[in-house]
């Protein structure tokens, strides 16, 4: 909540409600224009004040190809080419974190929330006993459809409260304005003991340097979280923190990281050979990726 000595017009903290201070302004390159930086000293949380909302120009086909916010994405050529691409190593590792945590994946329910063109959804249906299904709002997702990936609409969505085992939120929470509504939201959708395992930047590694964290992308990067802040904002959407496996799994999703700041798109023979287990530890050093928690329903 808002106190009383609050400043008017300064936002309070969409996380925990305390006050916030005004870090500076950062450049949207895309948009070519100006948004202020606001952070959460009481839990970490920091956040883009006047986010650009006009979301259909944001997420439109440019956006899916690689020509909008994000150059580093190339949705179109995954779904066309799933065993061709670098998120190849951040499919199976992901598939690999949740069955370590689950411990096992048999006819587990699953829901890759803000899923993009399914790809997730189809590495895990076509190489698990996993029952998947994705949730997408945008432009790709009638695409990815077309190809018989299964994307539930919003209406469908309501409709599968407490119904599943895991839900995976993969480069998702930083894209809303309003983290904690998309928690409690996912929290429904799970059963009581579900498991949330969600990936993001860690704030924490650039917290004296977050005016220039190349993670900022303000038109579509609106939030930033350190591990205490989702935490925090677990205990206040319905979950319990829990640790991700820092093996296995985990090392290759940091693999797929390292290759696409790299630009690498293309999976090839020489980043098959690209060791995991010491990339990722080079790059865990760096991001801190690995103290993110993971949620487990209460």
């Amino acid at each position: 909540m808002r106190s009383a000595g609050d400043a008017p017009g300064e936002p309070p903290c969409r996380i925990c409600g305390a006050r916030t201070q005004r870090l500076g302004q950062v450049h949207g390159s895309y948009s070519q224009r100006d948004y202020e930086l606001r952070r959460c000293d009481d839990c970490g949380f920091a956040f883009i004040a006047d986010p650009w909302t006009e979301f259909a120009q944001i997420y439109d086909d440019r956006y899916y190809a690689g020509h909008g916010a994000d150059r580093l994405v190339d949705y179109r050529f995954e779904l066309s080419h799933p065993e061709r691409t670098v998120r190849q190593y951040e499919w199976r590792g992901i598939t690999r974190a949740v069955e370590q945590l689950l411990g096992g994946l048999n006819g587990v329910r699953w829901l890759d929330f803000g899923c993009g063109n399914g790809g997730l959804v189809r590495h895990v249906s076509e190489h698990t006993a996993a029952s998947a299904c994705g949730f997408e709002e945008g432009s790709i997702a009638q695409s990815a459809r077309q190809l018989g990936i299964p994307i539930c609409s919003s209406a469908v969505l309501e409709q599968e409260y407490s119904s599943f085992d895991v839900v995976t939120a993969i480069e998702v929470l930083e894209h809303t304005i309003d983290p904690l509504a998309e928690l409690r939201r996912i929290r429904r959708l799970l059963h009581p003991g579900g498991l949330l395992l969600l990936t993001t930047g860690n704030a924490a590694a650039y917290s004296s340097r977050l005016l220039s964290w190349s993670y900022i992308v303000p038109e579509i990067h609106v939030s930033f979280f350190e591990p205490r802040t989702l935490e925090r904002a677990f205990g206040l959407s319905g979950f319990r923190p829990g640790s991700m496996p820092a093996r296995g799994g985990f090392e290759q999703i940091l693999k797929y990281k390292v290759l696409k700041n790299l630009r690498v798109r293309r999976r090839n023979p020489l980043t098959d050979l690209v060791p995991a287990r010491p990339v990722a530890r080079l790059a865990d050093r760096r991001t801190r990726l690995s103290r993110h928690p993971v949620g487990w329903a209460v």
